[in-house]
């Protein structure tokens, strides 16, 4: 298993074992620019590593839950949030980034605020599935569903 880790600038790669499963390198590094794209708001970065019929899975009981079955549905939901947070959605920190063969872990943290003053600061871990170079399937967990769920509404 590889775990990669983001601490400001620098990127650190933690190595279980002493052979790299390329499977596992490739797999971080496409989740590692898809996240960097979503920092940096790089659609068409994002538009190059989502596959066009990804399964998304968001959680939670909102307006934005639920099976998202295509990239331009993943597109149409994110651009609903940031509609709802009048722009302030960031994804401010890559905790860590983990592989267990072509499936890549991420502990991510999310912030916004609402023009009403709703506050969203939440933890997530993202499970994500990728196949030759792009991101077939992503699961998100909340650490906080009540407080998403409060922040998006149904």
């Amino acid at each position: 298993m590889l775990a990669m880790s983001q601490f400001g600038n620098s990127q650190i790669i933690n190595q279980k074992h002493p052979s790299t499963n390329t499977m596992e390198t490739q797999s971080i590094q496409v989740v590692h620019d898809f996240l960097t794209a979503v920092q940096q708001g790089n659609q068409a970065k994002l538009a190059a590593i989502i596959h066009p019929n990804i399964q998304w899975n968001q959680p939670g009981n909102n307006r934005f839950s639920g099976t998202k079955k295509s990239s331009g549905e993943v597109f149409q939901m994110v651009g609903g949030m940031f509609q709802s947070s009048d722009n302030s959605l960031a994804l401010t920190e890559i905790k860590t980034l983990t592989a267990n063969g072509n499936q890549v872990a991420c502990l991510v943290h999310w912030k916004a605020v609402q023009p009403s003053g709703g506050i969203l600061d939440v933890d997530n871990i993202d499970v994500y599935t990728v196949e030759n170079g792009k991101i077939v399937q992503a699961t998100v967990y909340s650490a906080d569903i009540a407080q998403e769920d409060n922040f998006w509404l149904k």
